[in-house]
């Protein structure tokens, strides 16, 4: 009988990496140039917004009626303002207000929005007859006229616009989520978990909210463009940051004035809502394709 021989040295066969929904969408994620595209963008203006303190080559605040409405140059890169201020440093310290407002809106809408519709969907009845008629109170005005009334009675303030945008895109989240728990509510994997006794707290959060994560992320990062650009819309009509605050928007407002005669004013701040507002959309569209299902091939 022929022996076999075990090389001790031979190495041992790699494991086989597991699949796993995450990892797959990673990969899917990864080979889409447009999402990552998107997703640079974001990361730029994120780092800009951390180190605006550090590198910003002037306050923001600083006035040099001296230096105003200065071409850009070597030492004003995005040249000055109506009264003197480095539009650069402006733009830097803009970043963290716009991203903040955008981030902070639609997380506070995503939890109320999920919350609502997570009781709508699932309990029914009563609840979901007095969810979906307020949902369908707010849907039925204008998005930017609610918020624009809502800062009016709350009184023009960044924070007070914060709160008028996420509660104005609530329903969407919402409706999302009340659509996706319908659909899961009569899977057999919910009924085999009621039919062995397990409480209707852990089933929502076991089971109900995770597989309702997917609509959610994707329109979360679309909110946040549609946000920035809401902010930036409530500054330029005096209603959101104040003076001196260096919101996009609100230089946006202070320099039309000086459209022709001072072009910079108005090309900078209003590219970086368009750049940013561009990134997050390209980042939604690539979470969309990799995530649903439906946008598989």
């Amino acid at each position: 009988m022929a022996e076999i021989t075990v090389n001790p040295n031979a190495a041992a066969p790699a494991a086989e990496e597991v699949p796993g929904p995450w990892r797959d969408a990673w990969r899917a994620f990864h080979k889409n140039k447009t999402a990552v595209m998107g997703l640079c963008i974001i990361l730029l203006f994120i780092v800009i917004a951390l180190i605006a303190p550090l590198v910003a080559p002037f306050d923001y605040k600083e006035q040099q009626l001296m230096d105003r409405l200065k071409a850009p140059s070597s030492t004003h890169w995005f040249g000055t303002d109506d009264m003197g201020r480095d539009i650069f440093s402006r733009v830097m310290y803009g970043a963290r207000i716009s991203l903040w407002v955008g981030l902070f809106s639609v997380i506070g809408s995503i939890v109320a929005g999920t919350a609502l519709g997570i009781i709508a969907g699932y309990f029914g009845k009563w609840a979901d007859m007095i969810i979906s008629r307020l949902f369908d109170i707010i849907l039925a005005f204008p998005a930017i006229l609610l918020t624009i009334a809502i800062v009016a009675i709350l009184g023009p303030s960044l924070q007070n616009a914060l709160y008028a945008i996420a509660i104005v895109n609530i329903p969407t989240y919402g409706r999302l989520v009340r659509a996706k728990v319908l659909s899961l509510k009569n899977e057999e994997f919910i009924l085999s978990a009621k039919a062995i006794g397990m409480k209707n707290m852990r089933i929502l959060f076991s089971h109900i909210l995770p597989n309702s994560l997917t609509p959610i992320i994707v329109q979360g990062t679309l909110g946040i463009a549609t946000a920035i650009i809401e902010a930036a819309a409530l500054g330029f009509l005096g209603l959101g940051a104040q003076p001196p605050e260096p919101e996009w928007g609100k230089m946006l407002s202070d320099s039309r004035q000086f459209i022709q005669k001072a072009p910079w004013t108005v090309i900078f701040p209003g590219g970086a809502i368009m750049l940013t507002v561009l990134g997050f959309n390209l980042l939604g569209d690539g979470l969309r394709d990799v995530l649903d299902p439906r946008m598989k091939h």
